[in-house]
Order: structure tokens, then sequence, then C-alpha cells
């Protein structure tokens, strides 16, 4: 009971001991709470107080230095942290004591708790009174900090006070040394002006006696002073001295003006051989009129020129002189006048440029009398008058643009003409035309940016007056003779160079042209450079149209050398009539029409290039060859059908012969037949002369149509012959595989291997419908319509009855199995090749060809729908790829930049 007792007064002793450790603890929280915000009232009162405020705080403790005491001691001695993380004392003292043998410690426990209760009392204590002290201390420092801000800011008032007085009297001082400083400015800037107008007064009496005297020299250097003395004046202009001197000035100017303009009115007059001294005195009369103004050089050297020019109107306006053929005698006047005054000339200076605007005003007057003789002829000139005087006056104007510097080389002209029709394609004369014309760009780049600078003005040469046309221009709108004249001789050359035509290529030519294509375009050439030496303005666009007719006659020239008439497949698609039966030298022909076509598209597409390039930029927009460019394209067009079907109608005995075959009766399965050997023969002896003289282009163009109208006709050819028994179908399958051969080995009969794979594609692709016939026929009877079905899924019922009489069926065996194809459906009703040889076709008629001048070459390309309903007509063979390909080819003339037919195959 003892032991319990004590322990209960322990337990008593310590929960007091721990209530009063909390609530110390808080104390001291608050505490350090109010310090902190005390300390940051006071030390953000002002920097000089929060600056003493910290020096005290290093040379003083803390107010609360012992604060961490009584934590330490419960942390050593008691365990006072594991405490705090108790949730109350009765768990921390059963910690303490867990059994009654550990309660013998709790009397120096508590012996020792009172002891450290004593010393916390007297630590806090000693913290409250040091609190306290600290507070009155920082009131104090708070009121003197307080006293030194009132100081301080009434000694900144002071010092700004001071600064103001300070002012006013640097301001009271400086008051009359400022007065004084404008009143010598004022005393400089008059005697200077005094002395300037005594200068000024001096100078306009000097200039006046060197002005009665004609003293030219002294009184341009004298004019140029008295102008730079006045310059200073003018803010004086209304001060009534100022103005009278100025007056004064003018008149004296006057003066010097009329004498200089008297003294120039001897000149040319003779005086100049009779008085040495005229020409120097004349010379020095030049300084006084650049001293003048702008406007007196003008004047005086437009009367000098039209004083110049004023015998030369008298000479040319009379009866005798003023003809057309007498134009080359006023360039030689003027030459010669320039040439015999040259000398004296030089008294004018060089930067009026008197030779330069004589011969502006030369150019003028001439082209005004030369147009009132174009005018007033009542006949038209003779040609050979009109382009004497014309190419005259264009020599003329090009030595003027040598001789005052807007010299424009013309040599380049010729050069690029030369360039038309070449047909070297070599890199070193491409190298050679892209340097000249990266020159001329160059070139056009430096004109460009001199015109961008704003330089006009005409008194000095080749700044902005151009002698180019300046005359020759007025000859423009009577030039109709001289473009007659050349369409004449270029029809007549025409003319001659086709009936000179041996239609015949040497050996060893390598384009493979004939020789009139070359000749035409020579002609043109030497006929475009004749007109772009003279003009480039409407008259070269006038022959520019002529060359189109010039063209396009050729090009019906070349249409009318194609032999006549057609049949075949393709023949009854484009909607010609009759036979072709060409030789071999007309194969050879058709080949050479075909490059001759092809070079003369391709040139005259260049020839519009250069003329573009040569002509004036307003009439750039209108050259264009596309309408010759379709000509030519159509007679490559016709020209290669032609050439089709004239190998097709030597193909006409051999499909004769392969009707004739007794299929029927055939006993066994042999070699090829013998129209298969025969149109192996053909092809063998046309093919590799075709290749060679034909393009890859249009070899490849020729092949396809080739085999787009064999193998339909040899599919038809088949409906023709009679009953077929299963040797005949196999041997004619036989014959079938055999031509399939003979068409794929046609590219390595002309060696052009490229054409082969592309070619043999589509040679399958014709000669698949024949067998696929033939398979129908050699399949049993119980098979044959399902076969059909297969093979031909667009087949119809009259197609499939005609094959059951190849087989040879009654009628009645054919009406059963008539019946029952009918039952599961034909497929597409499209008419077959045999019921539309067996029923005409109803067709439009086709729109007149380019070439309309010829009643032959009307309706020959038809539009594409017509050519594609006759197609369709003929049979699934004849509306293939490679005939689509055919349309496209009808069109081809309208592309202008690749050439005929290119952009065709290359897809």
């Amino acid at each position: 009971r003892r032991n319990k007792t004590k322990t209960n007064r322990s337990l008593n002793c310590v929960s007091t001991y721990w209530y009063f450790l909390t609530e110390t603890l808080e104390l001291e929280r608050e505490r350090e709470r109010e310090r902190s915000n005390f300390q940051s009232r006071v030390f953000g009162s002002s920097v000089g107080i929060r600056s003493d405020l910290s020096r005290r705080r290093r040379h003083s403790s803390p107010p609360f230095a012992d604060r961490p005491r009584c934590t330490q001691i419960i942390s050593s001695d008691f365990g006072f942290d594991q405490a705090m993380d108790k949730s109350s004392a009765l768990e921390y003292i059963n910690q303490m004591f867990p059994t009654e043998a550990s309660l013998s410690g709790v009397e120096p426990l508590m012996q020792k708790i009172h002891g450290e209760i004593r010393r916390v009392d007297a630590s806090i204590l000693s913290a409250v009174r040091q609190q306290s002290n600290s507070g009155t201390k920082a009131k104090e420092d708070l009121a003197d900090a307080t006293r030194a801000v009132e100081e301080l800011s009434y000694k900144i008032q002071e010092i700004k006070s001071k600064a103001e007085q300070s002012e006013a009297m640097v301001q009271e001082i400086c008051r009359d040394i400022k007065k004084l400083d404008f009143a010598k400015k004022n005393i400089t800037t008059t005697i200077t002006a005094l002395h300037r107008l005594t200068m000024l007064v001096s100078a306009v009496e000097q200039l006046q006696v060197m002005a009665s005297k004609r003293q030219y020299k002294e009184a341009a250097a004298q004019l140029e002073a008295v102008n730079q003395l006045c310059n200073h004046f003018e803010a004086y202009r209304d001060v009534p001295k100022i103005m009278e001197l100025r007056e004064k000035l003018n008149n004296i100017k006057q003066v010097l003006k009329s004498h200089v303009f008297s003294d120039f009115s001897s000149l040319g007059t003779g005086k100049e051989t009779e008085e040495t001294n005229l020409l120097q005195q004349l010379s020095d009369s030049c300084l006084v009129v650049d001293a003048l103004e702008s406007s007196v050089r003008e004047e005086l050297v437009n009367n000098f020129c039209s004083r110049e020019l004023t015998s030369y109107e008298q000479i040319f306006e009379g009866a005798e002189l003023a003809k057309l053929d007498k134009t080359e005698r006023r360039y030689a006047w003027i030459k010669r006048r320039i040439r015999t005054n040259e000398e004296i000339w030089k008294i004018f200076p060089a930067s009026w440029h008197v030779p330069y605007r004589l011969c502006i005003q030369f150019c003028k007057k001439t082209r005004k009398q030369v147009e009132s003789i174009l005018v007033n002829m009542k006949e038209k000139p003779e040609v050979a008058t009109l382009l004497l005087a014309l190419q005259r006056t264009v020599e003329f104007e090009k030595e003027l643009e040598k001789k005052f510097g807007g010299d424009v080389p013309t040599s380049d002209i010729g050069d690029d003409i030369e360039e038309i029709g070449t047909w070297e394609n070599n890199s070193q004369n491409i190298s050679k035309i892209r340097k000249k014309y990266e020159k001329k760009f160059a070139a056009g780049q430096e004109s460009g940016e001199n015109e961008k600078t704003g330089n006009k003005d005409l008194s000095a040469p080749g700044a902005g007056f151009n002698f180019r046309g300046i005359i020759s221009s007025c000859f423009e709108p009577h030039l109709t003779p001289y473009i007659e004249l050349e369409e004449k001789t270029l029809m007549e050359r025409l003319e001659k160079v086709v009936q000179e035509e041996t239609w015949d290529i040497e050996d060893g030519s390598q384009n493979n042209v004939l020789h009139s294509s070359t000749q035409l375009f020579s002609d043109i050439k030497k006929s475009l450079k004749r007109c772009s030496v003279l003009t480039k303005n409407q008259t070269l666009f006038n022959l520019f149209k002529v060359f189109q007719r010039v063209l396009k006659a050729y090009a019906t020239k070349l249409f009318l050398k194609l032999p006549k008439g057609g049949t075949g497949i393709v023949a009854a698609a484009t909607g010609m009539d009759g036979q072709i039966k060409v030789s071999d030298r007309d194969e050879r022909v058709i080949c050479y029409i075909v490059n001759s076509a092809e070079y003369c598209h391709k040139t005259s597409g260049e020839l519009a290039e250069k003329v573009s390039e040569i002509i004036d930029p307003h009439y750039a927009e209108g050259v264009d060859m596309s309408e010759v460019q379709d000509e030519f394209s159509a007679v490559i067009t016709k020209s290669l059908v032609t050439l089709v079907l004239g190998i097709e109608t030597k193909f006409d005995n051999e499909m004769a012969a392969m009707t004739r075959v007794p299929w029927g009766t055939l006993d066994s399965v042999g070699d090829q037949s013998g129209y298969v050997n025969g149109i192996n023969t053909i092809l063998s002896s046309s093919i590799p002369v075709l290749g060679n003289l034909l393009t890859p282009v249009y070899f490849q163009f020729f092949l396809d149509k080739l085999a787009s109208s064999l193998g339909p006709r040899f599919y038809a050819n088949i409906f023709r012959c009679k009953q077929l028994s299963e040797t005949g179908a196999q041997q004619m399958l036989l014959d079938t595989q055999a031509m399939k051969t003979i068409l794929l080995e046609i590219p390595s009969l002309a060696r052009q291997t490229s054409t082969a794979a592309s070619y043999s594609k589509f040679v399958s692709r014709e000669m698949s419908r024949a067998e696929a016939l033939l398979k129908v026929i050699l399949s049993p009877i119980d098979s044959v319509a399902d076969t059909y079905r297969a093979l031909f899924p667009e087949g119809t019922p009259m197609e499939f009855q005609r094959i059951l009489e190849l087989k040879g069926l009654k009628k009645a065996d054919q009406q059963s199995i008539l019946d029952d194809f009918n039952k599961h459906g034909p497929g597409l009703t499209q008419p077959s090749v045999s019921t539309a040889m067996r029923q005409p076709v109803p067709t439009t008629p086709a729109p007149p060809m380019a070439i309309t001048n010829q009643a032959t070459a009307a309706g020959f390309i038809a539009n594409s729908e017509d050519v594609l309903t006759r197609a369709a007509a003929l049979g699934r063979g004849a509306a293939t790829t490679g005939f689509k390909k055919f349309i496209a080819l009808t069109e081809a003339a309208k592309d202008r930049k690749d050439g005929p037919l290119r952009r065709l195959f290359n897809a």
C-alpha cells in the first residue's frame, strides 16, 4: 500500500511537470512570434535603424538564449522527444516504469524533476526581464531613427533651396554676357553682308563693263562670282537695294545673251574665215552661256540647229530632190555637213552635244518629208526603190547609233536566224548557244538597270533617245508591195523545189528528209533575214503570216503526193474508200514524207520562237505556228495510215487464199499454210526498209496499227471460211500461232528492239481473239456454249450461230444448242465482226481536214466519236488500246510543245 501511495504521488508529480513543460513551450513560441513581428516593424522603418539593430544584436545575447535548455533537459534526461510523440502522460509514465521493480527510482526522479522545475522557473523569470528590457530599447531606437529621418529631410530641402538661389544668381550674372554675344553676332553678320554687298556692287559694275566690251571669257568668270554672291542675299530679296541690284544683273544677262546670239548668227556666213578671232570669241561666249540659265543654252543650240537645217529644207523640199529615190542624198548631205564643219563646231563645249542634237532635228525633219512623199505618191512605189530607200535609212540610223554611243549589235539577229532548222544537237553547239544567250540576258539586265535610273536627258547621246526607227518607221504603212513580192517569190520557189523534188534520198543521208523541205526553210530564213534588217514591226509580222501560208501550201503538196484510195478495216474506220496499192518506192516516199513533215513541224516552231525574239514585243504575242504545225501533224497521220493501208492491201490475196483452203476436208495437220508464208514474205520485204527510214516513235505507231488491222481482219476472215473440221480448225490454230510469231518478230526485222516489249503485249492481245475463236470451234458439242461464254463474255447469239455453222452442225442441232445458249444468257449483245460486215454502219459526216484547199483531203480525219462508233461496229479487236492510240494520233497536232505523237508514246 505504501508503494502504491508513492507511485500515485509520483504520477501526479509527473503529470504536473508534463503540463508545466507544455505551457512553458507554448509561452516561448508565442513570445518568439511577438519578437519576430516587432523586429520586422522596427527593421522595416529605415535602413539606418536596421543596421543599428543588427549591430547591437551581434554584440548582445538574444533574449531567449536559455530557451532550448528545458527541451534539452527533457530530451536527454527524460526522453521528452519520445514523450512528445505519445498521446498522454499516462502512456509515458507506463513506459518509464514498466514493472514494480522500476518504481524504486521514483524518488530520485522526483528530486531531479523538482530541481529542473526550479531552474526552468529561474530561466523564465530571466527571459521575461530581458524581454522587457529589449522592448524598451527597441522603442528608443525607433524614436532615434525617426528623428534622423526628419533631420535628413530638412537638410535635403535646404540644399535644394540653395541650388535654386545659385541658379538664379548665375542667370543674373550671364544676362549681360548673352546680350553682348548676340550683339557681336549681329555685328559680324552685318559686316559680312556689307562686305559682300560691296563686292556684289563692284562685281555687277565690272560685269556691266565686260558685257559692253564683249569680254566673254572674263565675263563668264565674273558672272559665276556674281551668281554665288547673289545666293547669299536670297533672304533679302525684298530689300530695295537688293531688288535694284538683281534687276540690274538681269539686264546685264539679257545684254550678254543678245550679244552672244548676235555673234553666233554670223557663224556659217563666212565671217569666221575673215575674222580670225571670231571662233575664239564664240568659244568664250559659250562659257558665258554656261554661266547663264540652262534655258539659254537650249535656245542657242536649237537656234543653231534650225539655222543649219534651213538650207536642207530648202534643198530637199524642191520638186527635183523631193523623191523617194533621192533619199540617200539626204543622208549624204548631213554626213558631209558634219564632216565639213567638224573643226568649226569644236567651239561648242563637248557637254552640249551639238552634233547629236543636230542629227535628232535632222531625223525628225527628214521623217516628216519622207512620210509626206510616201503619202502623196499617186501610184504604188516600185519595190526596188522602196527597199533601197528603206535600206539606206536603216543603215543611216545604225551609223548614228554607233556614232553617238547607242550602238546595239545586230549581227546576233543573223546568227539566230541561221540556227533555225539545224539538226545538230551535240553538246558543243548547245553550250555555245547557252553562253550566247547568257551574255544577252546579262546585257539586258544592265540596260534595264540603266533605264531604272531615270536618266532621260536627251542632250546626252544614248541617254534617252533611240535613233533606230526614227525615220524608217514611216515606211511601215507603205511596205505592202514588199510583202507581196516576198510572198510571190516564196510561192514560186515552193513550186520550183516541189517540181524539182526527186522524192528520194541520197545514200548516206542521216535525217531522211526531202530536199524540198530543207530548201524551203532556207528560203524562208533568207527572207526573214532581209526583213529583220529593215524592220521589226508590222511588216515583219505580215511577213510571218506569209511564212504561215507558204508552209501550209507545202503541207498540201506533201498531202497530195500520198497514194489515194483505201481498203481494209482501218480504211473502214477512217471513212476512206478504194484500195491503196503501194510499191516499194511508194513506201519509201511515204516514209520520207513523214520525216519531212516532222522536220517542218519542229522547224516551224523554232521559226516562231526566233521571230518572237526578233520582232517588236507588241507583236510577239501574235507569233504562233500552231495552225501550221497542225497541218504537218495531219500529214504525218495521213501518211502513216496510208502506209498501213498499203501494207494491208498487199494482204488481200493472202486473205482470199485463206478462205479458199478446204478446211472441212483436211486429213492432217501439217506445217503453216501457204497464205501465212505469203504474209511473212510481204512483211520481210517491207519491214526492214520501213524500220530503217522511220523514227522509233512513228515505227511504233505503224506496228501498232498493223497489228490492230491484221488481227481483227484475220479474225473476221475466219468467219468467211466454210465448214471447219476438227483437223481444219487445228491447222488454222497452228496458222494463227504462226501469224502471231511472225508479228512478234517484226521489231527484230527492223532492228528496233526498244519497241519489242510493248509491241509483244499488243500483238498477243490482238491475236488472242482469233485463238479463242478456234478453241471454241474445237470444243465438243455439249460444251461449246459454255466454252463460248467463258472465252467471249460479250458474244452475241448471231456470232455463236455462225460458229455452229463453221462446226458443220445441222439446223436442228444448232437450234437446240442456241436455245440452251439463250436460256443461260448470251452476255452483252454487241455486234460481232461478221454482223458488222453484213450490215452497213450509219456514220455521221466527218469534219473537213486541216488541208481544206483540196477536195480529196476533205473528210479525212473524223471526230473521235465517229471513229469509235465505226471501230465498235467492226468488233472488239478494232476497239483495242492500239486503236485508241490512233484516235489520239488524230488529235496529236494540238500538242505544240513536244511535237506530234511524242507525248502519246511516252505514256
